[in-house]
């Protein structure tokens, strides 16, 4: 017989059978069925059929030959060509037999007598697609559709495997983790398209640094894994990690901007301590956030005090979760004040109550809260708390007028479907009017995604509720978008205003602020301020609002109440 010159229907079946007559009946069917689809090759023992495997389309296979019976056979097939279909053709009529060896692998059992060509021929083209599109199904299942590598579960496989191999030896296996830097601001500046693209070229430029052997992986996101076996020591995965960064500094073309980005890289090495694939790839991770912490840019081995560190992170994400249950956190409040000394209004600050750690500052929790999701939670807490005190103060005969309420509002939170929908519980369940509560959200907030920002932004303002950026000057708002977003303030960052009266230019960038803000129609509010002079300052300067400890630190709802001489206990 001869091969199709249709490559989609050519497939060469190797044979093995020790019976030379039903070996030539198994031609015969096919020559007379097939009409030139397959090209038999045929062998009289499985240890014949070894170097014929390259090649070959499906494997036909009896149960009795001369060095393996039954259906060691399949199972041996299966071991050294697991790529390959293999359909059982045998005189046992054994119902059992035939299900253990669809069992082993076998795509179908025929038995002979009762086998025409027709059959045959169906048999084997089924077999040969099934085991296709098994093999298809199995790729997507253990690869990374964007960049082809090799995906999370692939990976821990290898890595579980490299370690039992290694246990034998005596060589290094270091796994490396791999986040980019900042790659957030493409997707948000450049869009998901130009974003896809850099991951797909961090692939490839990854695969090109490393050695024949080694696997890179897409963990998932921006992060990339890299196992490394055989090393001598780990002075060569340092080097790899150096090529890796190295790969990195040449600059992507998206849009027509050239785009430098880095990565942090954190390693560990396999050791009597790492007995596990998932210890390892968490002590690579930890190197990795560690190394992020120092600057980016750099690689990081797992040490012990990284393990101490994750250790406590993992401590107080159980423990801020905990707290979340039992209500230890508190809100402190601190002053607005008009630049002419009237009380505004205060800001909510939370503060965690800690069982063993006292009252914990937001720096000291908040970004953990963010990176774990717990700050959507814990923002609604707070949103509600806050409103709730403003209405006290508003019911209060003695402060005279209603007191406007700020509630910081993490990048997470505003994208959060059901924001708007929070906000309104929240003023509903205490009656406060909408125009009492300003919500602050971050500049670097803002500029995540302008779109959807603008339309949380627009969802929000048309509540009723003020909207104020924090942190004004440190982010990246370009004026065409700060038009677009319907904010009442701005709030200058106090890295700015720490400066007035020493540095000329923050009190420049501190007045075209300000006179920016009341061009769009914003007021504005001066954070940080800790002197007479740089308060007399803002006033020359026009700015409206002033916040500060010159003018009073956070402090709880009774205190903060009395410094402006409301009685103690409206806040209670």
């Amino acid at each position: 017989m001869s091969e199709t010159s249709d490559p989609e229907l050519g497939h060469r079946i190797l044979l093995i059978e020790d019976n030379a007559g039903d070996a030539r009946l198994v031609a015969l069917m096919l020559d007379d069925a097939a009409d030139g689809l397959f090209e038999l090759q045929h062998v009289d023992r499985l240890e014949a059929a070894w170097e014929r495997l390259p090649g070959t389309g499906c494997v036909l296979v009896d149960l009795s030959l001369p060095d393996a019976d039954g259906l060691e056979a399949v199972e041996r097939l299966q071991l050294l060509a697991p790529e390959l279909p293999i359909i059982v053709i045998t005189g046992r009529d054994d119902l059992g037999i035939a299900v253990e060896a669809l069992q082993k692998g076998a795509q179908d059992y025929l038995i002979k007598g009762r086998v025409d060509g027709q059959l045959l021929t169906r048999a084997l083209r089924y077999a040969i697609e099934r085991k296709r599109a098994e093999i298809a199904l199995a790729h997507q299942a253990l690869h990374d559709p964007l960049t082809g590598l090799p995906n999370r579960a692939l990976f821990v496989d290898r890595l579980e495997q490299a370690l039992v191999r290694n246990a034998r030896r005596s060589s290094t296996i270091a796994v490396l983790f791999v986040d980019l830097d900042r790659f957030k601001v493409v997707n948000d500046s450049l869009g998901h398209a130009a974003g896809d693209r850099v991951l797909t070229g961090l692939g490839e430029r990854l695969s090109a640094v490393l050695r024949p052997g080694d696997t890179v992986a897409r963990f998932g996101g921006d992060e990339f894994t890299v196992l490394c076996t055989d090393l001598e020591d780990e002075k060569e995965a340092f080097a790899i990690a150096e090529r890796i960064a190295g790969a990195l500094a040449t600059p992507y073309d998206l849009e027509g901007a050239a785009v430098v980005l880095t990565a942090s890289i954190g390693i560990a090495l396999a050791t009597a301590d790492h007995p596990s694939a998932q210890s390892l790839i968490r002590n690579a991770d930890a190197a990795m956030y560690r190394a992020k912490e120092h600057g980016r840019a750099r690689w990081l081995l797992f040490d012990e005090a990284i393990h101490k560190r994750a250790v406590q992170r993992l401590e107080t994400e159980v423990a801020l979760r905990r707290s979340l249950d039992d209500g230890d956190f508190r809100l402190h409040y601190q002053p607005v004040v008009h630049a002419d000394g009237d009380l505004v209004g205060f800001e909510a600050l939370v503060r965690w109550q800690h069982p063993s750690r006292g009252l914990v500052a937001p720096a000291g929790f908040i970004p953990l809260a963010e990176e774990t999701g717990l700050v959507e939670r814990l923002g609604a807490w707070v949103l509600d708390e806050a409103c709730a005190q403003a209405r006290r103060w508003l019911d209060h005969p003695s402060s005279g007028r209603p007191l406007m309420m700020s509630v910081n509002v993490s990048a997470r939170q505003l994208r959060s479907l059901s924001m708007a929908d929070q906000v309104v519980a929240a003023l509903r369940s205490c009656a406060l009017p909408p125009g009492d509560l300003c919500l602050e959200i971050t500049e670097s907030a803002l500029i995540e995604d302008i779109d959807a920002t603008v339309e949380a932004l627009e969802a929000l303002h048309s509540i009723g509720v003020l909207l104020a950026v924090d942190d004004f000057g440190t982010g990246y708002t370009t004026l065409k978008n700060l038009k677009r977003f319907p904010i009442d303030i701005i709030k200058v960052d106090a890295g700015f205003v720490s400066g007035l009266g020493r540095d000329r230019g923050d009190a420049a960038i501190t007045m075209a602020v300000i006179r920016l803000a009341h061009a769009l129609g914003m007021t504005t509010v001066a954070e940080g301020v800790e002197t007479q002079e740089q308060l007399e300052l803002l006033r020359t300067l026009g700015c409206d609002l002033v916040q500060g400890y010159h003018l009073g630190g956070p402090l709880p709802a009774d205190e903060a109440l009395s410094r402006w001489r409301i009685p103690a206990g409206v806040g209670r």
